[in-house]
């Protein structure tokens, strides 16, 4: 049983005014530096062709939108309809579409600092708050946080509700009410509405329950006992009203879990993964190639920070740790995808964005532990206070090696050159060279996407193998004309547009016939401009 001296984690002495604004400090220097670092040239880079599938999408009225996701592409549903809310408030400039994905950035900043705030304390680490806060501090540094904090995609959103839930297990767990569950589950559901793939993170959180499970006491607790105002709840009872929250998440989440599986062709553009994969997800998470290693070490010290810091394990059964939290969260979700994607692939390194926050935390926790554990060392410990003030000195160091090595990486990523297109330039090629006579081609048809993320100028352009629209077909893309149709509208045509990013190769070997027909055409033409930009193609042809 937990004795009637125990109380709650950061409430073991009287908490001053000045501790209270380090512990907010914590939480809000995150935040606010992810709005300054992610809100740089929020708007500078063009749209992408995944962007301007969400302009395109959120920009149909409501009733569209539902018809829409009756056949395809409801997995994205949620962050449809919220982006047209957006795009009603807000409009559709480049700014306005990524604002959300920063605000959600800038919340996951603070809950990642709460988190290492909170697992700082009850691992008994000294300065919990500023644990908290190099944690929230490296989420905010990393390259690709950036690059999807400048996205208008839901990546960002996603990874804002997988660190609350993960915060709110956390609470529940320490202190046993149903209302924290019943949050938990509720920002689990939230997660999966906007990606169901965020639902690994729930696995992670099984392991994190059955390793406080396994690691409670004998004289732990009976059954019977939730110790509702308790640090922690028994840890049977914690296993049991987890399990209560993951099934009542996953009946809600189970229909669009369903929907998603009969539109599963929609990554059918995947491919199965290989050690380059894995390099680049190493790679990815820890900001840069250089970087891998530092990373790596501080990830081990905040592992090991549950192991050798002083704890309340003593006092409290089934304590958590920074280790059995951030740890199966960081390393599961990837995990299950890549050896998943060996035999039918499901993985790309945007679906595990929500695992960031997690090495964060390790790292944040382990630089904090780093000079404890040397300000705890025999020869630093009688040297006197000063000394062990120095301490913290290699963790400082480290800090600032982090920091400089991401300078360029972060300024990599808001390089044209991070984007697979610029579609801004695509449209003012269009505008300055285009006649309203010309016709169009997208080869192959999905490339109509290029012309979707300011789709003003290439509406001068007629574009002949469009049956129906987007809207009208009630698809992403539109529907093409038969062969027949076709061969019917090509006369008298002049000047042909082909816009692409399919290479030569892939072009010789189109098989689809209307295409064939449209690469016919080009052939017996003469080339009289071409523009390129990143992977994106503009080639204009006229009759010789």
């Amino acid at each position: 049983m937990i004795s009637a001296g125990t109380v709650r984690p950061g409430a073991d002495h009287p908490v001053t005014s000045s501790r209270r604004l380090l512990d907010w400090l914590a939480l809000l220097v995150p935040a606010a530096a992810a709005l300054v670092v992610g809100g740089y040239h929020l708007g500078q880079l063009s749209l992408w062709r995944d962007e301007a599938y969400s302009l395109e999408a959120a920009d149909r009225s409501i009733p569209q939108i539902f018809a829409l996701l009756h056949h395809t592409d409801a997995v994205n549903g949620t962050y449809y309809l919220f982006m047209h809310g957006v795009i009603g408030l807000l409009g559709t400039s480049a700014t306005a579409l990524r604002v959300p994905s920063l605000i959600a950035t800038a919340v996951a900043a603070a809950m990642t600092a709460a988190l290492g705030r909170l697992l700082s304390r009850w691992a008994g680490l000294p300065a919990p708050w500023l644990a908290g806060l190099l944690a929230g501090l490296l989420y905010v540094a990393t390259p690709q946080v950036t690059r999807y904090a400048q996205d208008a995609r839901a990546y960002a959103i996603v990874t804002m509700f997988v660190t609350i839930a993960t915060y709110l297990l956390v609470r529940a767990m320490m202190a046993g009410t149903w209302r924290w569950w019943a949050g938990y589950a509720l920002a689990i559901v939230a997660g999966g509405v906007f990606n169901l793939f965020s639902l690994l993170v729930v696995v992670a959180h099984a392991v994190t329950v059955l390793l406080t499970y396994l690691a409670r006491r004998p004289a732990a607790a009976p059954d019977s006992v939730a110790a509702p105002d308790s640090v922690a709840a028994p840890a049977p009872v914690r296993l049991r009203r987890w399990l209560v929250a993951a099934v009542a998440a996953g009946i809600v989440l189970s229909p669009l879990a369903y929907l998603g599986n009969k539109q599963r062709g929609q990554i059918s553009w995947l491919t199965k993964p290989g050690l380059a994969t894995i390099r680049a997800l190493l790679d990815g998470f820890a900001g840069s190639r250089t970087l891998v290693y530092p990373i790596a070490v501080l990830a081990l010290c905040g592992l090991a920070a549950g192991i050798t810091a002083k704890s309340r394990r003593a006092a409290v059964p089934g304590s958590l740790t920074p280790a059995m939290v951030a740890g199966p969260w960081l390393v599961l979700p990837p995990v299950i995808m890549i050896a998943v994607s060996r035999f039918k692939p499901i993985y790309d390194i945007r679906y595990v964005l929500f695992c960031q926050p997690a090495l964060a935390l390790l790292c944040g926790v382990g630089l904090v532990w780093l000079a404890h554990v040397i300000a705890q060392a025999p020869v630093i410990a009688q040297a006197g206070a000063r000394a062990r003030n120095l301490a913290w000195l290699p963790s400082a160091g480290l800090v600032v090696l982090v920091l400089v090595l991401l300078i360029a990486p972060q300024r990599a990523v808001r390089q044209p050159s991070s984007r697979p297109d610029n579609l801004r330039y695509n449209a003012a090629v269009i505008a300055a060279h285009a006649r309203p006579t010309d016709i169009v081609f997208y080869i192959p048809w999905n490339q109509r996407v290029l012309g979707m993320g300011y789709p003003g100028p290439f509406r001068q352009l007629r574009d002949i193998a469009l049956a129906e629209s987007p809207v009208k077909s009630d698809t992403l893309l539109g529907t093409e004309v038969s062969l027949a149709t076709l061969r019917h509208r090509l006369h008298n045509v002049s000047r042909v547009w082909l816009i692409t990013s399919a290479s030569k190769h892939t072009l010789a070997t189109e098989r689809d016939p209307v295409e064939r027909a449209e690469l016919k055409l080009i052939h017996g033409m003469r080339l009289i401009g071409r523009w390129h930009a990143d992977d994106d193609w503009l080639s204009l042809y006229t009759v010789r």
